[in-house]
């Protein structure tokens, strides 16, 4: 395959740069599992390569020990992987003592990784696909989701837009997007621009206390179509029955026996 200042391009690594345009960046972890190396070596190498070749920019968060290394698509690899080059705009090599945008949006990348590329424990589902977006939901609404993913079921299609709370936003801010939500809803925009009829939309956050304050916040205005869980319980079991409605304590699954 062609490549780049004397490097060889696998398809591995295609698929990798088309996978960094949804995920904007990418820690060692998440590199690891989307871009299936099974070898920790191997695995520093190829980023290596990569970067020095232009296709990636590197950048670390944290500092001494607990320093890691970030990679997010440049211009130049999105160019060579054919799709939007959706990455951070930092300095190559900077150092990030705390960033909450890389922060969210790796804790956003976390769950498209669980739901992806791990196994599915129900017969019958499948992951269809994954939306991340870069501009509002539609042209109407002011509302920009953390993701969106697709289920293929038998019993439909189970369509869930994504929120991480990570304590950043007030309740007044979760109370608006509640409404918004449900605009999209009951307006027909959410139809007229997906092709289905309903969905549901997931809040995670880091605590079960924050949690019970969205969760209180968000049935304030509505029971219906949001369903809550801490990000660790998503990230680990989001298939199974963990999963709680804005009122009422009983545990339940997103899928349908």
């Amino acid at each position: 395959m062609g490549g780049s200042k004397g490097i060889v391009l696998q398809l591995r690594d295609r698929e990798f740069l088309k996978e960094l345009s949804l995920l904007s960046v990418s820690d060692h972890e998440q590199t690891m599992i989307v871009a299936g190396f099974g070898s920790i070596s191997r695995a520093n190498r190829r980023m290596r390569q990569l970067t020095q070749a232009g296709l990636l920019r590197r950048f670390f968060l944290g500092s001494g020990g607990g320093r890691k290394a970030l990679y997010s698509l440049s211009e130049k690899g999105g160019q060579v992987a054919g799709v939007p080059a959706h990455g951070l705009r930092r300095s190559q090599g900077a150092l990030l003592a705390a960033d909450f945008f890389v922060e969210h949006q790796l804790a956003v990348n976390s769950i498209y990784c669980a739901v992806k590329f791990a196994k599915i424990p129900l017969d019958g589902v499948s992951f269809h696909r994954w939306i991340a977006f870069h501009q509002t939901v539609t042209p109407e609404l002011k509302l920009k989701p953390d993701g969106y993913a697709e289920f293929l079921s038998p019993s439909g299609t189970v369509a869930l837009f994504l929120e991480v709370d990570l304590g950043t936003e007030g309740l007044a801010v979760w109370k608006e997007k509640t409404r918004k939500y449900l605009d999209l809803a009951l307006s027909g925009a959410y139809s007229r621009t997906f092709s289905l009829d309903r969905f549901r939309v997931l809040v995670l956050a880091t605590s079960e206390r924050r949690l019970e304050s969205l969760r209180k916040t968000i049935r304030a205005v509505t029971e219906k179509i949001f369903r809550f869980a801490t990000l660790e319980s998503a990230r680990t079991q989001f298939f199974s029955p963990v999963w709680r409605r804005p009122n009422g304590d009983q545990l339940e699954s997103l899928f349908e026996p």
